[in-house]
C-alpha cells in the first residue's frame, strides 16, 4: 500500500515554513527496521505553497507510479516577493526539516541521500559541501555548483548528469563540477544524454541503474 503524507511544518529550530512532501515505502508503518531517505530539490517551476506541483515532475513524479525501499522527503521551495527566490537562500531550512524528519522517522543514518534537477541540482551542491559528512550519495542533475568548494564533496560518491542539448543551463556548468572533484580526489561519475536538452531527469530518474547504484551506496 501506497502512503502519502502532504502537510506544511514550522520548523522548531529557525522557524521557517515549507511546504513539503513526504512518502513512506510500502510497508513503513507495520516495520520496525531503519530506511534509506532519499532528500530531493526540485527545479524552479515547481516553487509555490502545493507540494503536489513538487509530486508532477522529477524524482517524485517517479517515485509516486512505483514501489521503492526509500523515504523521498521532497521540500518546496517558497516564492518571494521579489520572486527571487532558490534552493541557496532556503538551505537552512531544508537542513531544519531534514532534521525534523531523521528524528521522527525509522532513518538509516548510513544511508541518506540528496539529489536534485536545475534550481535544485545548485540547492543539493551547496547542500552536500555543508554537510558533508551526512549524505552518502550525491546525484545533481542539469545544473552546477561551485568548483571552488569541490573539495568538501570529494568524501561522497556523486553521479552527476546533463543533457547535451541543454539551452537553459549549460553542460559545461556540470563538466566543470565532474572535473573539480575528481581533481579533489572524489569519487564522481558523469552521465551526458546525447539527444537531451534542458530534460534530463526523465532518462536519469526512469533508469534502474540509477537506483541500483544510489542504494548501494552506504557511509
Amino acid at each position: 500500500m501506497k502512503s502519502d503524507v502532504f502537510q506544511k511544518t514550522i520548523t522548531k529550530v529557525i522557524d521557517v515554513n515549507l511546504s513539503y512532501l513526504l512518502k513512506l515505502p510500502a510497508g513503513y508503518e507495520k516495520g520496525t527496521g531503519e530506511v534509506p531517505l532519499v532528500l530531493f530539490l526540485h527545479g524552479a517551476g515547481e516553487r509555490g505553497t502545493d507540494p503536489k506541483l513538487v509530486k508532477k515532475i522529477g524524482l517524485p513524479e517517479v517515485v509516486d507510479k512505483g514501489d521503492f525501499p526509500f523515504i523521498l522527503l521532497a521540500p518546496q521551495c517558497p516564492i518571494s516577493t521579489a520572486g527571487r527566490a532558490n534552493w541557496i537562500m532556503e538551505l537552512d531550512g531544508v537542513s531544519a526539516l531534514l532534521k525534523e524528519v531523521i528524528e521522527t522517522h525509522r532513518v538509516d543514518l548510513k544511508r541518506i541521500y540528496l539529489t536534485g534537477m536545475s534550481m535544485g541540482a545548485y540547492g543539493a551542491f551547496e547542500l552536500a559541501s555543508r554537510m558533508p559528512d551526512l549524505f552518502a550519495a550525491l546525484a545533481p542533475i542539469c545544473g552546477g555548483g561551485c568548483p571552488e568548494k569541490a573539495d568538501r564533496l570529494k568524501e561522497i560518491p556523486t553521479w552527476i548528469f546533463h543533457g547535451e542539448r541543454d539551452d537553459v543551463i549549460p553542460i559545461r556548468e556540470s563538466l566543470d563540477m565532474v572535473n573539480a572533484i575528481k581533481t579533489a580526489g572524489g569519487n564522481v561519475m558523469f552521465t551526458s544524454y546525447p539527444e537531451a536538452g534542458h530534460d534530463s531527469w526523465t532518462a536519469a530518474y526512469n533508469d534502474p541503474e540509477f537506483f541500483s547504484w544510489l542504494l548501494k551506496q552506504s557511509k
